[in-house]
């Protein structure tokens, strides 16, 4: 499981799981009222083309789909391209990797929310047992008090 802890500016801090990369884009897209691609998504040209019943190799195809036919020329066919509009702009496609969680947290920060995730159950409790951890300081033990919570009802944590 993946663990995300939210801490608004203003408002209660959340602290909530997702199963796997997939649930936490759609968990994100649901939270912001975007679409999942929109948080995140990994496809070639080649996977673009063929959601528009195309191929490389059909005729007139620049002509028709110009941006699709540069992302290929420009990229390869085959090369994974990345979205995460939080950090590269709206629509915007990158041959570098964007990990999703990294695309989710940059989607929640965006309205000024402070944003942790851990990667599995382990992560986050050793985050939540480390006493030095500045987010648990100040108003920050109300989120540290979210995220136990959220172990506990996991059942990663023992409620004792």
């Amino acid at each position: 499981m993946i663990y995300v802890l939210e801490i608004p500016a203003d408002g209660a801090a959340r602290a909530w799981f997702a199963y796997d990369d997939e649930d936490l884009i759609e968990r994100v897209a649901d939270r912001r009222g975007v679409q999942p691609w929109d948080v995140w998504d990994r496809r070639s040209a080649r996977e673009l083309l063929a959601m528009c019943g195309e191929s490389p190799d059909a005729p007139d195809l620049a002509a028709r789909l110009p941006g699709l036919c540069a992302l290929g020329t420009e990229h390869g066919w085959d090369t994974p391209l990345y979205r995460a509009d939080a950090l590269h702009g709206r629509g915007q496609l990158v041959a570098t990797p964007v990990a999703a969680a990294d695309a989710a947290a940059a989607t929640l920060a965006a309205a000024g929310t402070e944003v942790r995730i851990w990667s599995d159950h382990r992560h986050a409790v050793l985050a939540f047992e480390n006493d030095a951890e500045p987010l648990w300081q100040g108003r920050g033990w109300r989120a540290r008090h979210a995220l136990r919570e959220q172990l506990v009802a996991t059942d990663a944590l023992a409620d004792a």
